[in-house]
């Protein structure tokens, strides 16, 4: 147990360092090209794995979900990743990936596990001009034992569970029980989130709340932006907080995560003064924990637009005037 806790605990310090660690495996070939691709998912969202079990499929239960299981006592959703992302595995689905995002537990159904690689964010970029795929948010560039460049397609398991276990499909305004936010005239919101339908509910959250924002895919464009625009602040002779009223970033994202993203800000003197809240779909009290060292304002689990509304609002009354 002591071994266990030691290995999380060092999995989640890499994050302070940019870094984590991914899990890789196969779903099988293409059905397209006849290929089998390398998938990932950060390991810090994995719960377990465990052998293919008997899976019991609910009357007018349709693919890509298989049906559900029992695994320790809980009886979870098993979806079929493979016929998510079209492809069809050789040997069979032998093995389950349990999963846990943004308050909900998962299992998917895949071919086989490779191997568990550790990775600077640097060596992760963002998939959307490159992939046509809805359901991958990056690729990871890993070398092999011959210096060859191999590609991991990573997942949106964010845009795979929202089209397969649909829950609430957009944001109202009816939904968000109403507040005043302390925001100056003409500034703007920056997020940073590599997931589209993370974004586009983030969006629609923010407009509904009356906070303008500026949506970034990767954490290091959310940081160039800041950058531009704490120089054209110093310019025009003006606080940064006149240009942005407040940061909300992702953790997990290609690039830069946002770890790395609130420290620089924070460590920065012209810069600090900006509230930041992170929101995720990692929970955990070692997240927390680190949310904390990295000087971030608020944290908050994704998705319930209530809570980050009031997360938002809080933060927003406690920053620097």
């Amino acid at each position: 147990m002591d071994n266990f806790q030691k290995e999380i605990d060092e999995r989640a310090n890499l994050a302070l360092s940019n870094k984590f660690e991914l899990l890789v495996f196969r779903l099988g070939s293409d059905l397209n090209e006849e290929k089998s691709e390398l998938f990932g998912i950060n390991v810090f969202k994995l719960r377990e794995i465990v052998p293919m079990t008997t899976i019991t499929k609910a009357a007018g239960m349709k693919s890509p979900l298989l049906g559900m299981a029992n695994i320790r006592g809980q009886i979870i959703p098993v979806i079929d990743l493979p016929a998510v992302v079209g492809c069809k595995p050789a040997t069979g689905l032998n093995l389950l990936l349990v999963t846990e995002y943004a308050r909900s537990t998962q299992a998917f159904a895949v071919e086989s596990v490779e191997d568990i690689v550790r990775l600077d964010w640097s060596q992760v970029h963002a998939a959307e001009a490159g992939v046509s795929s809805r359901n991958i948010t990056s690729i990871a560039c890993l070398n092999n034992e011959n210096q060859q460049t191999i590609m991991v397609l990573v997942l949106d398991v964010e845009q795979i569970l929202h089209d397969v276990i649909p829950s609430v499909r957009e944001v109202k305004e009816g939904d968000i029980k109403l507040k005043e936010f302390n925001i100056k005239p003409g500034s703007v919101a920056i997020v940073a989130e590599d997931s589209k339908v993370a974004r586009q509910m983030l969006e629609q959250g923010l407009k509904a709340m009356g906070i303008p924002a500026l949506m970034h895919n990767t954490g290091l464009e959310a940081w160039e932006q800041i950058r531009v625009m704490a120089q054209q602040a110093k310019d025009e002779g003006h606080s940064i907080r006149d240009k942005i009223s407040m940061v909300l970033t992702d953790l997990e994202m290609p690039e830069m995560d946002g770890f790395t993203l609130t420290r620089n800000i924070k460590s920065d003197m012209n810069l600090r003064d900006i509230p930041v809240v992170i929101h995720s779909s990692l929970s955990g009290s070692a997240n927390e924990d680190h949310v904390r060292k990295v000087g971030a304002n608020g944290y908050v689990a994704k998705f319930e637009i209530n809570q980050l509304s009031s997360v938002i609002h809080q933060v927003l009354e406690d920053a620097p005037r």
